[in-house]
């Protein structure tokens, strides 16, 4: 069982940037898939990248492309997302999570996932 500490939140102006940072532990950070998901008020989680074990693959939400890029450092048990031109519908809180199902593919289903941290608060202002 791995444990996720999510950090890095914060609030900013809009066009600002964050870098968000997890930190796992208990297991063998490679041993899977990574993604971070948002959940903005009043809505449901939604899937914003995720990246295969080795940081060969990655994926994005539509709307984040060009402004996020998630990576992950296995040497140092942490994934990273980091966030650019940052906009008030942004506005969340981030949670990592670990699939250790799929290592290749980690997928943007959230029950696709098995273990989460406890999120981190990113408010933009306008």
């Amino acid at each position: 069982q791995v444990q996720l500490v999510e950090s890095g939140g914060g609030l900013v102006q809009a066009g600002g940037s964050l870098r968000l940072s997890c930190a796992a532990s208990g297991s063998t950070f490679s041993n899977y898939g990574m993604g971070w998901f948002r959940q903005a008020p009043g809505k449901g989680r939604e899937i914003a990248a995720f990246i295969s074990w080795s940081g060969a693959l990655t994926d994005y939400l539509d709307s984040v492309k060009g402004r996020f890029i998630i990576s992950r450092d296995n040497a140092e048990n942490t994934v990273y997302l980091q966030i650019d031109s940052l906009k008030p519908e942004d506005t969340a809180v981030y949670y990592c999570a670990a699939n250790r199902k799929n290592l290749l593919y980690p997928g943007r289903r959230s029950e696709e996932y098995d273990y989460w941290g406890q999120g981190t608060q990113v408010t933009v202002s306008s």
